[in-house]
This record gives structure tokens, sequence and C-alpha cells, in this order.
């Protein structure tokens, strides 16, 4: 008997080594008398940059080139859309201290000193003119609803609006604004406050470019009693120091690059699959043929995805891989990519081919790569799923399965089963 091996994405030669190496070890106590192999395929059919990642902005500027422009008003609306209060926060925190003093510098002065007992403040005017505002979005026949209906921010306006007058931070801060050029900032502050909160809730959906964002801030200013951004406003002035030190570009650039770079070999390698699988199907054939049967082939991940895709369309062209008995699927995808129709092999509901192996496939719970296979199979005897649990959180679990003697047990259960010999 012997047993093949099949690593899964992002998986180069010295981590295939030492994760092989604990697979051999583990499979020859249980399996003295069978061979066990591996397919490394990671250098041959894995992902890399072919231009050195030069299609990333930033990642690699030209000789002589200008470093990238910091874009302030950005990197603002960043920090709001990770929390809209956040600007309120600071006006309620720090109020407008004498001299346009830094809140989390020395101490200033308070204006609430100066209020007038028996006077409401200005802030108190301005928040209850928002609270005033109709919860429902606009009819589009208003500038204002027509701007959040066309750019797919209707929908959460409602609880933005509702979250910005009801906060805590809202509140504070407009007993804080006791004269009309606090006000005129802090009806900014809410304006943008409800915008962000939109924009949030909207995510991906919103279709909302600049210059439409900036118009909505400034129509819903003027409803509150207020006009442009006041020069040198407190908030802004704090928002913007942070948020220059948090979102810079360079920074931006350095996300962008790990993200990119760093994905490259794990994402890289599905991607580089589903467009050019042929090759490593093919080269995965020719290993397995290249031994003489029974084998147990085991994929994880990835590697469980090509075995599936080779083995059901072997199968339904009448040509069963040599001497495959058992498949053997590890935190695998493959369910799940028949279900989206993105499997090679096989269309929506199409049934596994006569001649395709039994099949064990096992998951993790708190794997979020791993799938179940018996469901989308309904009623086929081949398929067994089985759960192992790491009690390890993701990803870390997607690799903890070869240390777990769980894993080897259920495969030498399977292989009785199968009364491989």
């Amino acid at each position: 008997m012997r047993f093949l091996f099949v690593h899964g994405t992002g998986v180069r030669r010295e981590r295939h080594d030492r994760l092989f190496a604990l697979v051999r070890e583990r499979l020859t106590a249980r399996f003295p008398e069978a061979r066990v192999d591996s397919c490394y395929w990671g250098d041959r059919f894995g992902a890399t940059l072919g231009a050195g990642g030069r299609s990333v902005p930033g990642l690699r500027p030209a000789a002589g080139s200008a470093p990238d422009a910091v874009d302030a008003e950005t990197a603002e609306w960043t920090l709001l859309l990770a929390d809209p209060l956040c600007e309120l926060r600071v006006l309620a925190e720090a109020g407008w201290a004498d001299g346009g003093q830094d809140p989390y510098g020395p101490a200033g002065g308070d204006d609430d000193a100066f209020a007038m007992p028996g006077v409401q403040p200005a802030g108190v005017r301005v928040l209850a003119l928002l609270a005033g505002l109709p919860p429902a979005p606009p009819h589009p026949g208003d500038e204002l609803g027509a701007l959040l209906h066309g750019t797919g921010l209707a929908a959460g306006f409602p609880a933005a609006l509702t979250a910005a007058a009801d906060s805590a931070e809202a509140a504070r801060a407009a007993d804080r604004a006791t004269g009309e050029p606090q006000a005129r900032e802090l009806a900014t502050a809410l304006a943008r406050a409800v915008t962000a909160g939109a924009l949030a809730a909207a995510g991906a959906d919103a279709d909302c470019t600049g210059a439409e964002r900036d118009r909505l801030v400034e129509l819903l200013t003027t409803r509150l009693g207020g006009d442009a951004r006041v020069p040198g406003a407190r908030a802004a002035a704090v928002l913007g120091r942070l948020a220059m030190r948090v979102t810079t570009q360079p920074l931006l650039n350095a996300w962008r690059g790990s993200l990119t770079v760093g994905a490259t070999p794990a994402l890289g390698d599905i991607l580089r699959y589903q467009a050019r699988g042929h090759d490593l199907r093919e080269f995965l054939h020719a290993r397995i043929a290249a031994a003489p049967g029974p084998t147990v082939l085991i994929g994880h991940s990835l590697g469980g995805i090509a075995l599936v895709d080779l083995l059901a369309l072997a199968a339904a062209r009448g040509e069963a891989v040599p001497g495959t008995e058992l498949l053997v699927t590890v935190g695998s995808q493959a369910p799940f990519l028949y279900e989206l129709g993105a499997l090679t092999a096989l269309e929506p509901g199409a049934k596994l081919p006569y001649g395709f192996p039994r099949w064990l496939n096992v998951y993790d719970r708190q794997d979020v790569l791993s799938y179940l296979a018996g469901p989308v199979f309904p009623g086929d005897p081949r398929i067994t799923d089985h759960e192992i649990g790491s009690r390890q959180p993701f990803p870390a679990c997607h690799s903890a399965y070869w240390k777990q003697d769980a894993l080897y047990e259920r495969i030498e259960q399977a292989v009785a089963e199968a009364e491989i010999g």
C-alpha cells in the first residue's frame, strides 16, 4: 500500500519538508509496511509575482520619483468610517479650550465656565435640530434625498441619524458648545458623523464620490444651522493630526504590499489553479501512476481540490486514475467550490461519476477553509465527513490537523473499511 500526500496552498519547499516529515512519521507508525510519498508542487505550479510586484501601486516607486503625498482628507474619513462618532468624542472630551490648545496637552480654559445660568447652550439647539430631522430618508425630489438615494446611503441614513443624535458624545459636546462659533463647528461634526455612519452601513454597496459625500455634509450642516467648516476648528485639528499618524500613504502602501505580496503564495496559488489547473492535475496524475497501487491520496486544502478535480474528470472519461482506492481531503474547499459552480470537474447538481473512489473528508468547524462534502452530494455512500477539533482558532486550525492523532486514527479506520492491503 502506498500513501501520496499532496500539500495545500501557499506551501513552499521549507514548509513542505517540515510538514511532510510529520505526516510521514505519523503514517509510518500506523502503517509500517506502507510506502509514504509526497507530491511537492509549490515551486513548479505555485503562484509568483512575475513582474516583481510592479502592478502594486506604491510598492516599488520609480527611481527619482517623489514620495506619495499624504491625503489628509482621505485619512480623516478613514477614521470617521471606522468610528463615525470619533470627531464628536474629541469635542465631548476636550471642549473648546482658549487659544486652540491641544486637548491632549496642558489643560486650557473650559467653556462651561462661561455658560450663563438659565441660558441654553447654543450647541443644545443644534442637537435639537438634528433630533428633529425626519428619521426616514428625505424624498428623492429633495436634494438631500436625491443624494442619499443616488449614492446608496438611503437605507443606512435613519440609523446613522439616530446613532449620532442619541449618542452621549453628541450630548456632551452640545453642552460644551456655548457660543455660535462652537455651535457651527458642532453642526459640521454632527453632519460628518451622520454621513460617515451611513457610508459605513452601506459598505461596499455605497456608490458615493468624495464630492457627493461633501455635499451631503454641507446639506446636513445647513439644516443644523451651520455653514462651512470653521477654519482651525478644534476637532478638525485633533482628528487631522491623528489621521495623519495612522493612515498616511506610506503606511497604506505598506499594508497594500503586505496584503498583496504577503498573500501571493496562499491566495495566488488558488487563483492560478483556477486559471491553469490542468498542468497541476497532469503532474499529480503522473506522480500517482508512477508507482503501483493500491494508493491512498491525502490532499490538504488546495491539494484536495486538485485531487477531487483529477479523479472526477478521469472517472467521467472512464479512465480511473491507476491504483487509487481512497481519497482523503483535509481542510478542503472542494465541496464549497462545487456548490458555487467553481469546481472544474463538476457542474452544480452533478453527481460524482462512477469510478470515483471512496472519499473521507476531514474538517474542523473553526477552520473557515474546510467544508462538508456529504450534504452537497446527498445519498452518495462513498463520501464520509469527519469532524476534528483542534481547539485552535483560524488560521492556526487550518494547519493543526497533522499533529492530531484523531486524524490518523480516522484514516486507519477508512483504510480498513476500504479493505486496502
